[in-house]
């Protein structure tokens, strides 16, 4: 296979102010999500028996693993009071041997409770073991819905009840589903442990009711304790909610992982060692990723540090130029990588349309590396039918059935975000670098669009001054600056995870071992093509 060569010179002026610039987020991102973590930490309870949520989760998987935690950025900034992690934590580790989806309610931040951000992590988090055929493990010590904003969180159909119906449904297709409780379990959340193929609970500490000892006293008069109520003796000795009796945190993880050992053996190996490592150094990215998202960079030197053996064998390499396509492998595994390299004309979404297609006959999970402004405008290209071809090239990202992996590496702008594998068109996983923005369009065309429909509008009535007018434009642009940050949009989960560049061929390593090895061959079709 051929291999790519670099065309980078680290004395070069742009490498070096691309690198400062990059560095400089880079350690940004490090420094907030040292702070979250410490926030968390420093709230954590002093208790004999009861151990912080990250120590939980670092007791349950194997010694000197990783835990890949999804979306820690989640919650930041949302609401008028810290969340750190959205007050859940969710990601996958290995517990004896297997790979597992772990979902942890932190007790430190607001009692556990589930703001809309909490739900909305703790369902990606089911998707993707859903998706992944992942075991799940629930850590549960929470007091339920956060009541203040029940209307947000309880009866829609991505609300809370969501949690309990796909956990029917996954153990319905024996992904099995374990849960430890080891702190309060109230109302609806009761039902996490009470729908689990087997719970675990904590004598003198875990909790299970649907009614908490002031509602049970509000609503009938009768008096009782929350252990009386609902503890682990109750639910172990006489109702059998609850499956296994423990006497403190560690002895439950200890239970957690010899069911875990029982479960019928997984292929899925992670590892963090590459077989065939590229020949070019993942740090260099920081100096190749243009601080101005206007001007493009060549994607193929980001694809030669991420590949096994920086090797690529590109197709249709002299046609429709501005979208790079070609198969490589990583850590051994045959992929197809989709990445942009300017804005997408006619001829660079049919190209992808049907490099798309054989990836999906051939069954080759697709990695979309997305820099995009979007597609080509103006009246010569919607005579040509840009339109057309941009919606069979987002009719083939939606309908393939081989796995999706998108890194958002520059501007994710307007309906190039769709061809592109956004969000909404259900990657596998999507990840961010700290320099990547998403909107509808950029900050500088929005506020150059609404002033002119603004002056339109006045062109009868009054004018305004050219101060007044570059106020109102200047107000856009930083709006549209803040509100496409990658912080901002994953602290909405827009992706799952913000990662640091040089970690990218990591997280697609780990996304590709995770990935179900069950080919979809039910359905390799596409829609209609509007040709």
């Amino acid at each position: 296979m051929p291999k790519i060569t670099s065309k980078i010179k680290h004395d070069d002026d742009m490498y070096i102010d691309n690198k400062k610039v990059m560095d400089a987020k880079v350690n940004e991102l490090h420094l907030l999500e040292k702070s979250l973590l410490q926030e968390s930490k420093n709230k954590s309870k002093r208790s004999e028996n009861k151990i912080s949520p990250r120590n939980r989760i670092a007791e349950l998987i194997d010694k000197n693993s990783e835990f890949y935690e999804l979306s820690l950025l989640a919650g930041h900034n949302l609401y008028d009071f810290p969340l750190p992690a959205a007050g859940i934590i969710t990601g996958v580790g290995i517990i004896n041997k297997k790979a597992c989806m772990i979902i942890c309610n932190d007790y430190t931040v607001k009692g556990g409770t589930y703001f809309p951000i909490t739900l909305k992590k703790h369902l990606r988090a089911q998707e993707i073991a859903l998706q992944n055929k992942l075991p799940c493990v629930y850590i549960v010590d929470s007091g339920g819905a956060y009541l203040p904003m029940q209307s947000d969180v309880f009866a829609d159909k991505e609300h809370f009840g969501r949690i309990f119906y796909n956990q029917a449904n996954m153990s319905k297709l024996s992904i099995p589903q374990i849960a430890i409780v080891m702190g309060s379990c109230t109302a609806g959340g009761a039902y996490v442990p009470a729908m689990a193929d087997e719970s675990i609970m904590v004598r003198d500490q875990a909790t299970i009711f649907l009614a908490g000892p002031p509602l049970v006293k509000a609503a009938t008069g009768e008096i009782v304790t929350a252990d009386e109520l609902g503890g682990a003796d109750v639910h172990c000795r006489e109702s059998g909610v609850a499956d296994h009796y423990a006497e403190d945190d560690m002895h439950a993880i200890s239970i957690a992982r010899d069911i875990i050992s029982h479960l019928p053996h997984s292929e899925t190996s992670i590892s963090d060692e590459p077989m065939l490592a590229p020949e070019l150094d993942s740090a260099e990215i920081n100096g190749i990723i243009n601080a101005d998202h206007r001007h493009i960079y060549d994607p193929k030197e980001i694809i030669a540090r991420i590949t096994d053996k920086s090797e690529f064998l590109e197709f249709k390499e002299k046609y429709g130029q501005t979208l790079v396509c070609g198969f490589s492998k990583i850590n051994n595994t045959s992929i197809g990588i989709v990445a942009n390299n300017g804005v997408l004309f006619s001829d660079s979404s049919q190209k992808a349309c049907h490099f798309i297609q054989l990836c999906n006959k051939r069954n080759i999970p697709i990695i979309f590396l997305q820099n995009i402004t979007g597609f080509m405008v103006g009246k010569q290209h919607e005579a040509h039918g840009i339109a057309k071809h941009g919606a069979v090239l987002v009719n083939a990202v939606a309908t393939a059935t081989v796995p999706k992996i998108t890194i958002m590496t520059g501007g994710s702008y307007g309906a190039g975000n769709y061809a592109m594998c956004g969000r909404a068109y259900s990657p596998h996983f999507l990840w961010a670098w700290p320099n990547s923005k998403t909107s509808v369009m950029g900050g500088e065309q929005a506020a150059n669009v609404l002033a002119q429909l603004k002056t339109d509008k006045m062109q009868y009535t009054e004018r305004w001054s050219e101060a007044a007018e570059l106020e109102f434009k200047n107000k856009i642009k930083d709006q549209y600056e803040q509100e496409s940050a990658a912080t901002y949009t994953s602290s909405r989960l827009m992706d799952d995870g913000v990662i640091d560049p040089k970690d990218t061929r990591k997280y697609i390593i780990f996304a590709l071992a995770l990935i179900s090895k069950e080919s979809n061959n039910s359905n390799k079709g596409h829609g209609i093509f509007r040709m």
